[in-house]
């Protein structure tokens, strides 16, 4: 097992303020058969095709821990979280996307998606999280798995994540679509798509 990796004492960033945990999600919370989900990558990937990544694979992949703060849009930021699962990293190397293909859907159960660029999905702390302070997650908390983005606020890291399609361009996802910032960089408080 990978050793947790945790930022530097957790600081709050610029504008958020500590606030305790409660999930919230758009519309209902999804009702998933466990033993049938998977994870679908596809788009402009490197060649060509379509790869479906069933739990087996997913439970080969190496063990990641990250602690990491839940960053709201809405100004409000958890107290550190240990999540755990598989590093993004590890999934993309799976299924990997065309040379010029720097953007990625993030599509989860029930229509909801976020657009995120691969940098920013590969990032060392990103995850597929299927767990968080050493309990599986819960489905009000994106159970059987959800995407852990620690740096860029939380609209971006879909729970129950269903497909990853790789993209030349931006999409927009379902906040995106609203008006919320393409990128949603934490420390750069990009919370609304008028900032540029």
């Amino acid at each position: 097992m990978r050793p947790v990796h945790a930022a530097d004492d957790q600081p709050l960033p610029p504008g958020q303020r500590e606030s305790s945990w409660r999930p919230m999600h758009y519309g209902r919370v999804p009702r998933l058969d466990v033993e049938r989900w998977s994870l679908t990558v596809g788009g402009e990937t490197r060649d060509g095709g379509m790869t479906v990544l069933d739990r087996a694979t997913l439970h080969a992949l190496p063990w990641a821990e990250v602690e990491a703060r839940l960053h709201c849009v809405a100004r409000t930021s958890t107290p550190p979280l240990r999540w755990g699962g598989v590093r993004m990293a590890d999934m993309v190397a799976l299924a990997p996307p065309a040379a010029d293909a720097g953007h990625v859907l993030l599509a989860a159960a029930r229509g909801y998606a976020a657009c995120v660029t691969l940098a920013d999905l590969v990032h060392p702390d990103s995850l597929l999280a299927t767990h968080v302070d050493g309990q599986p997650l819960t489905p009000e908390q994106g159970w059987p798995g959800r995407v852990v983005l620690p740096h860029l606020y939380g609209f971006k890291g879909p729970k129950w994540v269903a497909e990853l399609t790789y993209h030349h361009r931006p999409q927009q996802g379902w906040w995106e679509s609203h008006g919320y910032h393409p990128r949603a960089r934490v420390v750069h408080e990009e919370r609304f798509a008028h900032q540029g």
